[in-house]
C-alpha cells in the first residue's frame, strides 16, 4: 500500500486560526479510507472484526477519560478567559514545550495516520482539524467523529488546530508537570492538543470540543453539550444532559430528524452539529427503545470499544460489563437513518435539561422559568449508581457545571448568561425531564417508563403541555403538570408514587441542600435572580414539606 504524505498548508475553509508546524514524523498516512484503515488495523493486531461488520478494540486500562490528567497551558493570550481550578488546571508552557519535544523526537520514526477533518456545521464558524493517531482504529474513529471534507476541500486543506494522539508514549511527571504519565495537554496558543498514555478515544473527541467551548463565545456562539433535533415543521429541540441521562436515546426520535446526539452551538441561525458523527455508550442497547444506535453496532465502519463477544462466533454481547460498563460505539451520522445531512436547523422552540435522578423525588417533567433554566443548566445533576465499591449502597449526586464540565474553560456563569439571552430572545420554553427514579430510589423504586418519557417530551414539544395546569413543587419550586397525553397522572407526581411520603420528604430536602452546596461554588459569577431559582433548603426560611394543590402553579 503507498504511503502518503500530509499536504502542504494553503488557504484554510472557514475561520483562521493559529496553526504550528507540527514535526511529526517523516511517515505520515494520511487520509485513509475506513476501508485501508480496517486493514492495517487487523494487521497490526489493533482489533478484531465482528459479525457483521463492526471493528472491536480494547483500550486497556483507561475504560473511560481521564479528567485529573488533563490541563490547559498557561499563557497570556488565554489565561484571563479561562476558569482556573479543578477543572481547568494549568501547566506551565516550559512544561509542554519539554513533553512536545520528547513526543517528537519519539515519532521521529514511527509512522502515523492522520485525518484532516472539520469541527462544526455552520461554515461561519467550522474549524479545520488534523487528527495526528498512532492506531489506526483510531483514525477511523476520528474520520466516524468529525465531518469529512469534500476532495476539493481536502486539495486545499490546513489545519487550525492539531491534535496528536500517541498512546504509547509517557509523560514524565517529575519533569514535566504532569500528574502521571497519562496527559491531555491543551496549547490555545499554538491551537495544539497533545494525549498521551491512553488508548481511550473519547479524549480525541472532548478535548476538540474543549476548544470550541473556548472560541465559540467570542463569535456570539453559544456552544452545549447537548443533542439536537428537528420536526417536520421546522422547530428544532436542544436536549442537555450528562451521560447515561437519555440525550442520544431521546434525541434520536423517529419522528424528528436527528441534528447531532452530543456538541453544538447555538448562534445567530439557530443551532449546528459540531461533530459528523455519534459517540453512544453501548451497554445495554436495545433494539426495540434504540433500534437505530443498536443497528449501528452491526455495521461495517463502527468501531466499538471494549464491547465483550463470543471469541468463535464473533457475536456481540451488548449486555457485559467485562471490560467495562462504559462501552462505546463510534459511528459516522448517516447511519442513523433519520439524521439530518446539513447538521444545522433554525431556532429552537424547547430547551430540555434531562438528568437521571436515582433518588427518586425530582419530577418525571417540569416547566422552568429562564432564571430556573440557568440554575439547572450551571448545576448539571444527574445521579450515578454506586456501582461495586464494597459497602456503597446509596446513589450518588453528580453535578457538572452546563452538563459538560470538564469541557468548559470559562466561567459556567458566562454560558448561563448566553443561554438565558437566546431563551429570551427567541421565546424559548425550557423543561426538566428526569429519567431517573420513581417510586423510591434505586434498589427501592423502579426507573422511569422510557414510553412514558417520550410521550412527555413529545407533548412538551408539539404544544400539548401549555394549557394544562400545574402544582408548584415546594422544595424545588419547578411548575409540574398534572396530566399529560399518554400518561398515567399519578406518574407526574413523585411523592404520591412513595409508599412513605415521610421518607420523600427527607430524600427531596436532602436533595435541595445537595443542590444548594454544590452552587454556592458558581454563586459570585450569576445574577441575583439566579442564585435564587433553586430548590429551598429547610432550615432557610422556605415551605414546609407539602404538595401544592392543583392550579397552584
Amino acid at each position: 500500500m503507498t504511503q502518503s504524505t500530509t499536504r502542504p498548508n494553503t488557504t484554510s475553509p472557514g475561520p483562521a486560526a493559529p496553526a504550528t508546524a507540527s514535526g511529526v514524523g517523516r511517515i505520515v498516512r494520511s487520509n485513509l479510507s475506513t476501508a485501508e484503515l480496517y486493514e492495517d488495523a487487523i494487521r497490526a493486531g489493533e482489533g478484531i472484526v465482528a459479525a457483521e461488520g463492526p471493528l472491536v478494540v480494547r483500550t486497556g486500562k483507561h475504560t473511560g477519560r481521564s479528567p485529573q490528567d488533563k490541563f490547559i497551558v498557561k499563557e497570556p493570550g488565554s489565561a484571563n478567559k479561562i476558569w482556573w481550578g479543578d477543572v481547568n488546571r494549568p501547566i506551565a508552557l516550559e512544561h509542554y514545550d519539554r513533553l512536545r519535544a520528547r513526543l517528537m523526537a519519539y515519532l521521529a520514526d514511527r509512522p502515523v495516520y492522520a485525518q484532516d477533518c472539520f469541527i462544526g456545521a455552520h461554515p461561519a464558524h467550522r474549524r479545520s482539524l488534523r487528527v495526528y493517531t498512532e492506531t489506526a482504529w483510531a483514525s477511523i474513529f476520528a474520520r466516524n467523529l468529525f465531518r469529512r471534507p469534500s476532495a476539493d476541500e481536502l486539495a486545499s486543506f490546513a489545519p487550525n488546530f492539531t491534535i496528536i494522539n500517541v498512546p504509547s508514549f509517557q509523560a514524565d511527571p517529575a519533569t514535566e508537570g504532569t500528574r502521571t504519565g497519562t496527559a491531555i495537554l491543551v496549547n490555545l496558543k499554538a491551537m495544539e492538543i497533545l494525549i498521551v498514555g491512553t488508548e481511550y478515544a473519547g479524549e480525541i473527541k472532548k478535548s476538540a470540543f474543549t476548544v470550541m467551548n473556548y472560541l465559540m463565545p467570542d463569535e456570539g456562539v453559544l456552544p452545549m453539550h447537548s443533542a439536537a433535533n428537528v420536526g417536520a415543521d421546522g422547530n428544532s429541540v436542544v436536549f442537555f444532559g450528562l451521560s447515561g441521562t437519555g440525550k442520544t436515546t431521546l434525541s434520536a426520535d423517529p419522528l424528528r430528524s436527528l441534528v447531532g446526539d452530543d456538541e453544538h452551538g447555538w448562534g445567530v441561525d439557530g443551532v449546528f452539529n459540531f461533530e459528523g458523527g455519534c459517540y453512544a455508550k453501548t451497554i445495554r442497547l436495545s433494539p426495540m427503545y434504540e433500534p437505530d444506535i443498536f443497528a449501528t453496532t452491526r455495521r461495517f465502519g463502527t468501531v466499538l470499544e471494549n464491547v465483550d463477544l463470543d471469541p468463535v462466533t464473533r457475536e456481540l454481547d451488548l449486555d457485559s460489563e467485562r471490560f467495562t460498563e462504559n462501552t462505546r460505539g463510534a459511528y459516522p451520522l448517516h447511519f442513523i437513518g433519520n439524521a439530518d445531512p446539513t447538521g444545522m436547523a433554525g431556532q429552537p422552540t424547547n430547551v430540555v435539561l434531562l438528568t437521571a435522578d436515582a433518588f427518586g423525588v425530582l419530577p418525571p417533567i417540569s416547566r422552568l422559568t429562564a432564571d430556573q433554566a440557568q440554575y439547572h443548566f450551571i448545576s448539571g445533576y444527574t445521579a450515578k449508581l454506586a456501582g461495586t465499591e464494597i459497602g456503597v449502597k446509596e446513589p450518588q449526586a453528580t453535578f457538572s457545571a452546563c452538563f459538560g464540565a470538564p469541557f468548559m474553560p470559562r466561567h459556567p456563569g458566562e454560558y448561563a448568561s448566553m443561554l438565558a439571552e437566546r431563551l429570551a430572545q427567541y421565546n424559548v420554553r425550557a423543561w426538566l425531564v428526569n429519567t431517573g427514579w420513581t417510586g423510591g430510589p434505586y434498589g427501592i423504586g423502579e426507573r422511569m417508563n422510557i414510553d412514558h418519557t417520550r410521550s412527555m417530551v413529545r407533548a412538551a414539544l408539539d404544544g400539548r403541555l401549555d394549557g394544562v395546569p400545574t402544582v408548584t413543587d415546594p422544595i424545588f419550586g419547578i411548575e409540574v403538570p398534572v396530566s399529560c397525553p399518554d400518561v398515567p397522572d399519578a406518574v407526574l407526581q413523585p411523592r404520591g408514587t412513595w409508599a412513605d411520603g415521610e421518607a420523600y420528604d427527607r430524600q427531596a430536602a436532602a436533595l435541595a441542600r445537595m443542590f444548594a452546596d454544590n452552587f454556592a461554588v458558581y454563586a459570585d459569577g450569576v445574577a441575583e435572580s439566579v442564585r435564587r431559582a433553586g430548590p429551598r433548603v429547610v432550615g432557610d426560611g422556605g415551605p414546609e414539606l407539602k404538595v401544592a394543590g392543583p392550579g397552584e402553579g
